[in-house]
């Protein structure tokens, strides 16, 4: 299974990006009818692995372990919320692998499987010898999480699932959902991290903050 130069946008159905992240391989695949993202983060000293949402696509995912070189080990897979279309692939890739789940807590209940680690917000999980972050964005979901990590050169790299895309905050069902995933959003992404973060949506292209960061005004005043 080949790859191509990481840009952010993988096709539906097509091969798989891949970029170089300081301790972390980031592997990008566009999985499903509705052109999930599922991310697979390799640490480069142990080879142990993070699955952030199998969404669909299960004979594709379980592919792409297996093509790996050196081989890895899927140590994890998180969901980054209960909606169905990003976990259809779940319960096949945990059979195969034996790999532990890690949900949000209050999303944790949604999946069809057992959660074994059940995150909140401010939480650390590790990949191998890499550290990552727990960022709760609450209203797409109750229980939605977004993981962020930190290169020792001081980029920063932000899994966000359906909580941030490139034009705006995922859908929320109501008023006050929309005003909580815009708080969080607010206080705990766009305002602690830099310009140059690098987004990792559920679906479609990646962006960075200081392209969706001039936006955020306009997105308060139209609702979603």
């Amino acid at each position: 299974m080949g790859t191509v130069e990481y840009t952010g946008h993988v096709a539906a159905g097509g091969p798989p990006g891949s970029r170089l992240a300081g301790g972390l391989t980031v592997i990008k695949m566009s999985v499903g009818p509705m052109d999930n993202n599922a991310y697979l983060l390799v640490c480069r000293d142990t080879r142990d692995a993070l699955l952030i949402d199998a969404a669909n696509d299960a004979d594709r995912l379980l592919a792409l372990l297996a093509v790996q070189q050196p081989a890895v080990r899927l140590a994890g897979v998180l969901t980054t919320h209960r909606h169905q279309d990003h976990w259809q692939a779940l319960t096949r890739v945990l059979a195969a692998t034996g790999a532990a789940t890690l949900a949000g807590a209050a999303d944790a209940d949604g999946l069809p499987v057992p959660v074994d680690v059940r995150l909140e917000d401010g939480d650390r999980i590790t990949v191998g010898a890499v550290s990552l972050a727990v960022i709760a964005l609450r209203g797409h979901t109750p229980g939605s999480i977004a993981i962020r990590y930190d290169e020792p050169s001081g980029a920063v790299h932000l899994f966000t699932g359906d909580s941030l895309f490139p034009g705006g905050p995922g859908r929320t069902a109501s008023a006050s959902d929309f005003t909580s995933l815009m708080d969080d959003l607010e206080a705990r992404v766009f305002g602690p991290l830099p310009d140059g973060t690098w987004v990792y949506p559920g679906h479609g292209d990646d962006t960075t903050l200081g392209a969706e960061r001039p936006h955020l005004a306009e997105w308060r005043a139209r609702g979603w």
